[in-house]
């Protein structure tokens, strides 16, 4: 691949990461002095524009997929929300293994940069590939995109894990991490408006239009990628993190942190409802709003505020504590779903409006969920004196994806009991009314249910950032 990667085995003791980036790199524990690196900003951008893929993969397959199989390749719903599902399974495997590798990597590109080439040279072309089968419908159909699927959730993994374990590495300053995910959501937003509104116009209604889509967002994914690693050469490293032995170790090692496993599991209820409302959106606007063409508005409603609303979170943040701001952005999303379901009521200008209120939360909870997550690294590395940001990042990403795919599965089964009829373009059902209730209610009411898990568990989320610098000065005093 054009790099030498060399692993550093547990019994070993891992020297500091090779970097462009000038400057001593300080031992594992942190304190603050380290708490004083500023990123520069051309490596916030370099960062942030890898977002686009991360923002790109998620949003495409989970808008898409779903709607692609039933409506398009003719797959029933039961099986085609088994196919969405089942390669994220594989996630929880290798995710963590990803992160426990890219924790032992020393390379002259440093220790996660390899992986994301990695993950660049190959995701693109699976991506691609899932869209652009053969002439296939049914259940012969089902199975070609399942493998492609997996081989696409495999190439990913290469990429997100250690992208994700960046920020925690790049500085330990409890607001300069949000201020580098502020330039992250900022392409995420960017991302989810090109892909949430451009791919739905591309694929249109038939299996050319999906190829080609599938061709353009697989040159978008490559074109981020390849950006973030470049622009990341010089990123400054003030700590290095250290590999557990196992993935079993992995696992042991993430119930130790009680703040972990907290957000763990709020995230895990968020993305859950997301995934589920994102992979119900065509069929929303297909057969509630009567406008199969609505996918787009409603996603520029989601968007939006995605574009606009991240200073406002970053101040909520500062002002109200992270978990407050998690709080409220769940309070938001929830009040949103809620109000869709009356959407058959009051019509579609109503409905977008509901979708907008989403929005709004969703923004929340997409730049506080990762901001949280290096807090807690940040946290465990004073609390434990080790270095466990691809554990912990292997373990999130798993778990992220295999929930929100999850959501899918729940929404494809929910149709299948409702009695949804999978078609083809050539030859279009009218649905049976249980069918379309389902996509209105169960569709709605669920992912707000799901939410008010979330907001309980965050209820139960104390981590501050005097905590986390009191931990800093205690393991310093030790």
């Amino acid at each position: 691949m054009g790099f030498n990667v060399r692993m550093v085995t547990p019994a070993s003791t891992p020297g500091p990461v090779p970097s462009p980036a000038p400057g001593p790199v300080p031992g594992p524990v942190p304190g603050p002095a380290s708490a004083a690196v500023t990123v520069p900003r051309t490596v916030r951008i370099g960062y942030g524009v890898g977002s686009v893929c991360t923002a790109t993969f998620s949003t495409v397959p989970g808008l898409l997929l779903l709607f692609y199989m039933t409506n398009i390749l003719a797959v029933p719903a039961w099986i085609a929300g088994l196919v969405a599902f089942l390669p994220k399974i594989w996630d929880v495997v290798i995710n963590p293994w990803v992160g426990q590798r890219s924790d032992r990597t020393v390379s002259r590109f440093g220790a996660r940069r390899p992986w994301m080439l990695a993950g660049a040279l190959f995701l693109p072309v699976t991506f691609a590939a899932t869209f652009a089968g053969p002439p296939l419908t049914g259940v012969p159909a089902a199975v070609y995109v399942a493998v492609c699927y997996f081989l696409t959730a495999t190439a990913y993994a290469f990429y997100e894990v250690p992208y994700k374990a960046m920020p925690a590495e790049m500085t330990e300053d409890y607001h300069e991490r949000s201020s580098i995910l502020q330039w992250k959501m900022v392409f995420v937003g960017l991302a989810i408006l090109v892909s949430g509104a451009v791919a739905p116009a591309i694929a249109g209604g038939d299996v050319a239009g999906y190829r080609l889509m599938g061709l353009i967002i697989g040159a978008v994914l490559l074109a981020s990628m390849l950006a973030s690693f470049l622009g990341t050469a010089k990123a400054p490293v003030v700590a290095r993190a250290e590999a557990e032995p196992s993935i079993r170790a992995q696992f042991a090692a993430a119930r130790t942190s009680r703040p972990f496993m907290i957000l763990l599991g709020l995230s895990c209820a968020q993305m859950f409802s997301a995934g589920m409302l994102l992979a119900g959106a065509p069929y929303f606007a297909t057969y509630t709003l009567r406008d199969p063409g609505a996918t787009t508005t409603l996603f520029l409603c989601i968007v939006g505020p995605l574009l606009v609303t991240m200073p406002v979170w970053i101040r909520l943040s500062r002002r109200y504590d992270k978990r407050g701001a998690m709080i409220l952005g769940s309070s938001l999303f929830f009040a949103g779903t809620v109000a869709m379901a009356l959407s058959g009521q009051f019509g579609a200008v109503y409905a977008h409006g509901a979708v907008l209120l989403v929005g709004i939360g969703y923004a929340g909870l997409q730049l506080l969920q990762f901001s949280m997550l290096s807090d807690v690294i940040v946290y465990d590395a004073a609390v434990t004196g080790k270095r466990r940001a691809g554990v912990f990042t292997g373990l999130w990403t798993a778990a992220e994806t295999v929930v929100f795919a999850f959501g899918a599965l729940v929404f494809g089964w929910l149709l299948g009991v409702a009695g949804f009829v999978e078609s083809d373009p050539k030859t279009p059902v009218e649905q049976p009314e249980s069918a379309t209730q389902a996509v209105l209610y169960g569709g709605t009411l669920i992912p707000a249910l799901v939410m008010v898990v979330a907001i309980v568990l965050t209820r139960r989320y104390t981590l501050t950032a005097a905590e986390i610098e009191q931990a800093g000065k205690d393991a310093q005093a030790a």
